[in-house]
């Protein structure tokens, strides 16, 4: 991407949110799209395992992710999804969402790793939202297909749910 202040060439740097120009010194941070996610700039070492068109570096809730504009899924490093689902759904309080069950047909789908090129194990998520996912546990990443991290945040969670009933 290019400044928008004086047309030279813009530099992501790790982790931010925003990209700056060695030109000029301007600081430019991309609106947020529809998913809440800023696109950044290409990323020149990751293709999408549906569209197979660059993934974008992006960044959601201040989350480095990668993310394609064309199907609109994300790769999310392991180490942060917990994390990062808490943070969607904390600025979404009350807005659970009823979850349908996921299509089966999906669990029969074979993704290759956007990072190794590997197969992708293709699995129901553990946790709330009733989605079916793909992760590489080499690269230790998941792959989200849009909205799938939406329906995660926004799901009832049973342990949440049960309240004092528990103890």
């Amino acid at each position: 991407m290019n400044c928008p202040a004086c047309g030279a060439p813009m530099r992501l740097e790790s982790g931010a949110e925003s990209l700056t120009c060695d030109y000029c010194h301007s600081v430019f941070f991309p609106e947020k799209n529809d998913d809440g996610v800023r696109v950044l700039g290409a990323s020149a070492d990751y293709t999408c395992p549906n569209c197979r068109i660059a993934l974008m570096d992006a960044s959601l809730e201040g989350t480095s992710i990668r993310y394609c504009t064309r199907c609109r899924g994300m790769l999310i490093d392991m180490e942060v999804f917990a994390a990062l689902v808490e943070v969607v759904r904390a600025g979404q309080e009350g807005a659970e969402i009823p979850q349908a069950p996921p299509d089966p047909t999906e669990i029969d789908r074979h993704l290759s790793c956007p990072h190794c090129h590997q197969a992708m194990d293709t699995h129901y998520y553990a946790g709330p939202g009733r989605v079916i996912l793909s992760d590489c546990e080499r690269c230790n990443v998941n792959w989200l297909d849009h909205g799938k991290l939406m329906r995660i945040a926004h799901a009832a969670d049973a342990l949440r749910d049960c309240g004092d009933e528990t103890r």
